[in-house]
Parts: C-alpha cells; sequence; structure tokens
C-alpha cells in the first residue's frame, strides 16, 4: 500500500504573515508537523511507501523530510505549477498512482488522530471513503452523500432533490485498488489535457464515484477527532480542541529507526 500526500498548495486563504509563509504541512502542533504525524500515523499503519507531491516552497518540505531523517525513505514529485488546482498534483504523481497495488491519496494539511487512518487501511485490497457525520452546515465541507451504501455525491454543493439516506463530510483521506487508481489517474490526466487543471481533484474522484465501475466501501469515522486546515480560525481550533484529544505519538524519538 502506497500513500500520496498531497502538498503543493499555496494555502492562500490561510492569510500568514508576509514573510513568514510556509507550507501548511509544516504547520506544527504540539511536539509534531503535520507532517510529521502523518509519517507517524501511516508508518504505524503498516504504510512506509509515502509519496509527497510538493510545489509552493517545496525546498522547505525537503529541509523537514531531511532533518527527520525518516526510513524509509519518502519519495518527493514536485508539481512546479502548484497555483493551479490540486487535480494537477494528483496528474504529477500519476507514476505512483499506477505502480500497482492499493493507494491512499491524502491532503496533507489535516490533523488526525490515527483513530482515522485504522479504518482507511483495513482489510485487503478495496475502495473505500470516510465519513463524517458530524459535520457543520455550510459551503466549505467536501459532503459525501451515500444511499443504501453507495455514494452518490462528493461536493460542497449538494443539488437539490438528491436521494439519499446518509450525509456527511468526507475527510480528506481515500483509498483506492490498483484498478481504480489507474481509472483516477486517467480521469485526472484527461482533466489536465482538456484544460481543467485549475479543478480540485475531488471533481476527479466524484466521476470515478458516479461512473458506479468500482464498489466503494463507506467507513464511518464519526466521533474521531480530525480538522483540515484551511483557514486561520482551522489553526486555533486544531490546537485549542482538537490537538488535547490526539493519542500520543508512539515512540516519537525513534523515527529514524527502519
Amino acid at each position: 500500500m502506497r500513500a500520496i500526500i498531497l502538498a503543493a498548495g499555496m494555502g492562500l486563504r490561510l492569510v500568514q504573515p508576509e514573510g513568514q509563509q510556509k507550507p501548511k504541512c509544516l504547520l506544527r502542533f504540539g511536539d509534531a508537523s503535520l507532517l510529521e504525524r502523518h509519517l507517524h500515523y501511516l508508518k504505524g499503519a503498516g504504510v512506509d511507501e509515502i509519496v509527497f507531491v510538493t510545489g509552493f516552497k517545496h525546498e522547505q518540505i525537503e529541509a523537514e523530510l531531511a532533518s527527520i531523517d525518516w526510513k524509509p525513505k519518502s519519495e518527493i514529485v514536485v508539481n512546479e505549477e502548484f497555483t493551479l488546482g490540486s487535480v494537477l498534483s494528483v496528474h504529477t504523481a500519476r507514476e505512483a498512482m499506477t505502480r500497482g497495488g492499493d493507494v491512499l491519496l491524502m491532503d496533507a494539511d489535516v490533523l488526525y488522530d490515527e483513530r482515522i487512518i485504522e479504518p482507511l487501511v483495513a482489510g485487503g485490497a478495496v475502495n473505500r471513503l470516510l465519513i463524517d457525520r458530524d459535520f457543520e452546515a455550510g459551503d466549505e465541507p467536501v459532503k459525501l452523500c451515500v444511499e443504501n451504501g453507495v455514494p452518490v455525491e462528493l461536493r460542497k454543493q449538494v443539488a437539490a432533490g438528491l436521494t439519499y439516506d446518509t450525509i456527511g463530510e468526507s475527510v480528506g483521506f481515500f483509498r483506492f485498488d490498483e484498478k481504480t487508481a489507474a481509472r483516477l489517474a486517467d480521469i485526472v490526466a484527461d482533466y489536465v489535457e482538456t484544460g481543467r487543471a485549475k479543478m480540485p481533484h475531488e471533481e476527479a474522484v466524484r466521476d470515478l464515484l458516479l461512473e458506479k465501475a468500482h464498489v466503494f466501501d463507506i467507513a464511518d469515522v464519526t466521533g474521531a477527532p480530525w480538522i483540515e486546515i484551511d483557514f486561520q480560525n482551522d489553526v486555533k481550533r486544531a490546537a485549542d480542541e482538537v490537538l488535547p484529544q490526539l493519542q500520543p505519538l508512539r515512540q516519537f524519538a525513534g523515527a529514524s529507526q527502519q
């Protein structure tokens, strides 16, 4: 199983002080950056093949990885056109998407507990989405709508009249088996080739879901602490509300050990 972590964006909505901007995955909560937490949780779940898609100030991410000296070493691919949409970052990682085996596709700017990652990686080859039914209404959350166990929508705006029996926020982590990952890579390539490189990658995932050619499991993580960092208020909520709920990182000092 391979994790592809999308960390290329500028995070403009975070509005960091002039001259102090850095990739959001380098924001620190407690004793670790978001990047380092990804490494710990993934390795703890048995995933040590990790690919970071970087772009904005990618040298800072590379320096962070070098300072951690994580083993085995993570791969880095650079999206030089990081001001465009995240669909281009997924396209930049096409080789990793189509290398074989299950693929985890993950946003880098999420503070979360290992209780989020465990259901994502459990079991054999599978396609899986995570849903949190306890979410705040509004235009910002990406909604996942499910009918009879089948995902029928993945978007911030849900069309009026859509039939579903469960709705929640989609955690920004997806799992695809080998065949489905390859199909997503093709959909993403079509986005880029047809001038839609500015789109968020969730739109390509939505297209994949609506094809209904692949079976998806829905893992309910309602109650597990997590937050996506988009705005300054998210940073405060992450530190004040989410961080105190997280289980301590295991063997934090042993990051460089195989």
